[in-house]
Formats: structure tokens, sequence, C-alpha cells
């Protein structure tokens, strides 16, 4: 069976716009990171050791297959298809995964494999579900899920993760560092929200929207470009001995990043 690639991402910049709700709407400039990615492909229950019955994933993950984004993924295509096809394919293939994604990382593993495994589905069933109603399916898994839909190489994301708009720019080359630290991130947005709450206005998300990711990696320092660096040093200290001068922060981390020396 084929093997598709599912990559990471990171944040050049994350800045927090307001509320919606329980939720923080945000602008973000998402970039693929072209040398890390998880390989995903479909194979048989039977020689896997799987149950027709039960939803097979092979992969190291720690956590239950039900609490597993790609098995939310199937549930969420399920309930938008109705497909018998989907209930067959899945009875008979489990999904391997190589995992090569850390996890609580802000890299957006789990939400890229929920993304890459519903393009497998929709690929394989012959579907016929474009980008947008796949996106429409994987926002219900996971606000990071469209942007891995769509598939760009960059963009800006907004609103809760919703709203994804290419940026037309070459990707960088980047690399990733991620300490052995699970980050909560409901906890990082609560400690932002509790303590260091400040949103950008319109006309300053304008203006993050238009820099490019190179622009704004030489302009800012870690802390400016994202918002929630500072919540997640409050809430987790240890976080200070793996940071290094001119590394940024991606997501609610645990991870960091910086260019690659040419």
């Amino acid at each position: 069976m084929k093997v598709h690639k599912a990559f990471a991402k990171v944040n050049i910049f994350l800045k927090v716009t307001g509320k919606r709700g329980d939720y923080h709407e945000i602008i973000s400039r998402f970039m693929r990171v072209e040398d890390l990615y998880d390989e995903l492909s479909f194979v048989s229950k039977e020689d896997a050791g799987f149950t027709k019955q039960e939803f097979g994933i092979l992969g190291d993950f720690s956590c239950t297959t039900e609490q597993n984004t790609i098995y939310k993924a199937y549930v969420a295509l399920r309930e938008a298809t109705k497909s018998d096809a989907l209930e067959r394919l899945m009875q008979s293939y489990a999904v391997k995964v190589d995992k090569n994604i850390p996890a609580f990382a802000g890299l957006g593993g789990g939400s890229s494999d929920a993304a890459t495994y519903l393009k497998m589905c929709n690929e394989v069933l012959h579907l016929g579900l474009s980008l947008n109603e796949l996106a429409s399916i994987g926002v219900k898994v996971g606000a990071d899920v469209p942007f891995f839909i769509y598939n760009y190489g960059s963009a800006n994301v907004s609103g809760i993760g919703e709203v994804v708009e290419p940026y037309e720019e070459e990707i960088l080359p980047i690399v990733t560092k991620t300490p052995k630290i699970e980050i909560s991130t409901p906890a990082v947005y609560k400690c932002y929200s509790q303590k260091f709450y400040n949103p950008i206005d319109g006309f300053e998300a304008e203006h993050f929207k238009k820099l490019s990711s190179k622009e704004a990696l030489e302009s800012l320092s870690a802390m400016e470009a994202n918002d929630l660096f500072a919540p997640a040093l409050d809430l987790y200290n240890e976080l200070q001995e793996h940071y290094s001068d001119g590394e940024f922060f991606s997501g609610s981390g645990s991870s960091f990043f910086r260019l690659k020396e040419e």
C-alpha cells in the first residue's frame, strides 16, 4: 500500500487577536517542516493481528485508540459521509503510522496525521470530497487540521484555526528541538488569559499577515513572536533550561526551532 507523508509545522509567529466564547482567536503563520514527517499507510488487519471489529492503529502512541486523532478523524468522516465503503475499509485494514513527529510538541503531529488519514480515505474510496469539504470535517477533530488538509507550505491561519490563507514564499530550512516536557495547550491558554492577556488589534494583525516568515524571524524575539511563550514558561519553568538565543517557540510548545545554518 502507498505510504503518505504527514508533515510537521512550526508557528513562525502566533498572536492572540481576541476571544470567541471559550476559544482564543489568533493570527499565526504556519510553515511546513520539510524534513520532519510521520508516514501513514493502510495494512491488512489480519497481518497486523487486529480483529475485524476493532479500529486498528499500529504505531508508537501513548493515548488510547479513542483519544487518537486518526480515530477521531474516522468518526468525523463516517458521520459526514455515512459511507458503507469506509466501514468496510476499516474492517479490513489498520492504519500503520511510523511516528517521527514528537507528541505534545507544538509541531502539529496529531493534526497532520488526522488530515493525512482523511485524504487517504478520500483517495482510496473515491469519495470525491473537495479540500474545503475535508477541511470542514477536519476542523471537528482539531483546529490545526485544515492547514494540513490544504497542504500549503506556508499559510496565515486565523479565527480559531479554521481560516487558512496561503502565503506565497519559499519554505525555510528549519531545525526543531523538542524537550521531553509534556505541555497542556488548554493550561497554557488559560494562563495566558489570566496573567498575560493582551490581544493585538486589527491593524497589527494585518501587519503580521503581510510579514514574510524570514522578516518575522529576523525582526522579532521569541517572546514577541509567540504570545504563548510567556505563559508556557510561567507554567513549565524547566523550559528555560532548553531555550537558546536565536530560537523560537512553536505553538504552545514544547518545541523550539531555528533556521538551519547555511
